[in-house]
């Protein structure tokens, strides 16, 4: 069998696709769309909450979403509660939250609001965000 140049660079990228995808951090997604059922439920088990006001088309809610995946994967936030509200089509939620705009980000502990921030991109603050929901 004749080792085509095509051939051999189809497989070195074959190759770092595969060992990129296995080496990328596990991020266990816990994000879960709000449910008021859902979001009482926590808050009475005292739970770690973060509240996510998102929106697909929003470029900041798309720059907030790798560093949230980073830091909620991390053990410390692993009883972490993330549920998103659509910002869209759940105006009566985001009312509820007093939330002005998406990306805004509500952290709880228990039905203790700890702290929010609005369109954040920094992954230091976040997490300082984050710890306060512990």
């Amino acid at each position: 069998m004749i080792l085509t140049r095509r051939l051999f660079n189809g497989a070195i990228v074959a190759a770092g696709l595969l060992t990129a995808g296995l080496l990328s951090p596990a991020s266990a997604d816990t994000t879960v769309p709000f449910t008021e059922q859902a979001f009482k439920a926590a808050q009475a088990s005292g739970s770690p909450i973060l509240v996510e006001i998102h929106a697909d088309w929003c470029p900041t809610c798309k720059a907030q979403k790798p560093i949230l995946d980073k830091l909620t994967a991390e053990p410390k936030f692993k009883d972490l509660k993330i549920f998103r509200v659509d910002f869209d089509a759940m105006k009566p939620v985001v009312k509820q939250f007093g939330a002005q705009m998406q990306s805004t980000l509500i952290v709880f502990r228990g039905s203790a609001e700890q702290g929010r921030s609005v369109g954040d991109t920094k992954q230091a603050s976040i997490s300082a965000l984050l710890d306060k929901s512990l």
